[in-house]
């Protein structure tokens, strides 16, 4: 027997309209369907990172917890309890799970340097040291005492910091005073504090 799609709908819509008569309650199922998917995986509540609105979502991850295993992210998906999304995610959230799980995900600091045409990876250590070199260099050549008028200003121009959205409050606040240490007056994040 061929059936076409139109044969097809024709059975789905029936048998949709039959169930709704007869009252066919999905319910169970679906609550059913849900334990079935969580029932070896560990829950991680996190924030979404594309932007700026901070939507909560719920990281499934099967793995022992040992202390040298990598857990396996297994389903991603808005959470139902945060105040913000109310479980809901926007077609970007819902691909998380694909930015977790990308093989192109780099994982490790790389560097360009000046003139060159290729990244190359370096450590962690080498990356906070030539940052912390840098960001020195910077301040100490470009440091603005006082302004054409003669009054003190105490503030360095050249540096910028922006924060990000899956920052904490307390991380943007820590960031915020030691950016204000250095006397870095171009400042933005999501804590706006």
């Amino acid at each position: 027997m061929q059936a076409s799609r139109r044969d097809f709908l024709k059975v789905a819509t029936v048998g949709g309209a039959a169930a709704a008569v007869f009252g066919f309650d999905l319910q169970p199922a679906f609550a059913e369907l849900r334990s079935l998917k969580i029932a070896r995986a560990n829950e991680t509540r996190s924030t979404c990172p594309y932007c700026s609105v901070s939507c909560g979502v719920i990281i499934y991850t099967i793995g022992d917890r040992a202390k040298n295993v990598t857990p396996q992210v297994v389903h991603v998906e808005g959470d139902p309890d945060h105040p913000i999304n109310r479980g809901t995610l926007c077609p970007k959230g819902s691909s998380l799970e694909q930015d977790i799980l990308n093989d192109r995900r780099i994982i490790k600091p790389q560097v360009r340097r000046p003139g060159g045409t290729e990244w190359e990876d370096i450590s962690w250590d080498q990356a906070l040291n030539e940052i912390a070199a840098n960001v020195k260099k910077t301040r100490d050549d470009t440091f603005v005492e006082v302004d054409v008028k003669g009054n003190r200003v105490n503030r360095c121009e050249s540096i910028a910091w922006t924060g990000g959205c899956t920052d904490t409050n307390e991380f943007n606040y820590l960031v915020v005073k030691s950016m204000r240490s250095l006397g870095v007056v171009h400042l933005e994040n999501q804590a706006r504090v």
